[in-house]
């Protein structure tokens, strides 16, 4: 699905579904920290909204999605896989959105190929969830907060570790990077002026 999405709006809004992503990218500096709240606010609604609509058409079956840690795991173990998968998947959006010859079908390939080899080794120790708005949501709609914690502080460390290693790896900031974490909002890619 969020391959997908990466297809459908990426070029239009910077496909940003998660906001340990849209955090990341205003940290690396590719995205204006102006921007990051409504994108938040957004993110949260549309999480809200899905939830809903699972309650609406199956009730509380599944839990609503929600993400918690596996069975006989502990929260710190859930926290720990968190910052790690989510390290892994900001690094990955991070690293295929830096430079044209990456933007596009590459991006959007690899980072669902990421989060669905997460999804098949990581989700019995902690759902696998990697985004804070995709745990916070079920959770209200169903009225239990009690791990939302681990999936909000997870993301956001995972991201800044990640942040970190990019600046390490690749150094200071490209507009191509610039111009993936924000869409190219129509301009023309046939454009050099636009690369």
């Amino acid at each position: 699905m969020v391959m997908a999405i990466i297809y459908f709006m990426g070029a239009v809004s910077g496909a940003h579904l998660n906001p340990a992503v849209t955090f990341a990218f205003a940290a690396r500096r590719n995205f204006p920290w102006s921007r990051v709240p409504g994108y938040i606010v957004a993110q949260i609604i549309g999480g809200i909204a899905a939830a809903s609509f699972l309650r609406a058409m199956f009730g509380t079956i599944g839990l609503l999605g929600a993400t918690t840690p596996g069975p006989g795991g502990s929260d710190f173990k859930a926290l720990a896989m968190e910052v790690l998968l989510t390290t892994g998947l900001v690094s990955t959006i991070l690293g295929t959105s830096s430079g044209a010859r990456n933007i596009g079908s590459n991006g959007a390939l690899a980072v669902g190929g990421y989060i669905a080899l997460a999804g098949l080794w990581a989700a019995p120790v902690s759902g696998a969830s990697m985004n804070p708005a995709r745990s916070f949501a079920p959770d209200l709609v169903r009225g239990d907060m009690s791990t939302t914690w681990i999936y909000v502080l997870g993301p956001v460390l995972g991201a800044i570790i990640a942040v970190g290693f990019e600046w390490i790896l690749k150094g200071k900031t490209t507009a191509a990077g610039t111009l993936a974490a924000q869409g190219n909002f129509g301009s023309d890619e046939n454009d050099p002026k636009q690369r």
